[in-house]
């Protein structure tokens, strides 16, 4: 079996889970890919609402850089979750009514399996075997030295120049994202 049917054959036992809080499992394609925002991002897994295709129908990218079959299905939940909202209402009231009905908890930007849905979830990869993909390692981003210290969000890619009396303070926090922004350059702080 190669990844893309280990993915939809998930989708199938997972299909119950959401099934008996309720909702159904729209139509999906499931498939391994990294997030819209880029390689080097922290997103693990992304969905694509029915209006982005002419297919009409959820597109689900699970990160390559995940290898572990638990973590691939608890991220698998939480992308099916916003399937069945058809990625209307993001991670907002509406996508967490759903999270936690179907088991996932914490902040539902990054809601994942609570103890009872990974139980659940260690049975079906016990039924499904050993995820068939190693994990992707994403090589750091190496800072370039060219005497200008410069910041950039590791989400949307949002880049700025820092003046170098101000690199003290360290790096700013991503306008969008609200996340402290990765360093480029040369950030040494020079004594006068």
């Amino acid at each position: 079996m190669n990844r893309e049917e280990w993915l939809t054959t998930a989708v199938d036992y997972l299909k119950s889970i959401f099934q008996s809080a309720g909702y159904i499992v729209p139509k999906v394609k499931v498939s391994c890919g990294f997030p819209s925002t880029g390689a080097r991002s922290k997103h693990i897994g992304e969905c694509w609402p029915t209006k982005s295709n002419l297919e009409k129908i959820n597109y689900i990218f699970i990160s390559p850089s995940l290898d572990d079959p638990i973590e691939v299905l608890d991220t698998l939940v939480h992308e099916l979750t916003h399937a069945v909202d058809d990625c209307e209402h993001k991670h907002g009231k509406e996508f967490a009514e759903i999270a936690k009905l179907v088991g996932l908890e914490g902040e539902m930007k990054s809601a994942s399996a609570g103890y009872d849905l990974k139980v659940r979830l260690k049975g079906i990869a016990e039924k499904l075997g050993p995820y068939p993909q190693s994990a992707l390692i994403k090589a750091p981003v190496a800072a370039r030295s060219r005497g200008i210290a410069k910041a950039k969000c590791n989400i949307c890619g949002y880049q700025v120049t820092v003046i170098k009396r101000f690199v003290r303070f360290g790096a700013p926090i991503c306008p969008i994202h609200n996340e402290v922004m990765d360093k480029l350059g040369d950030w040494t702080i020079k004594n006068n």
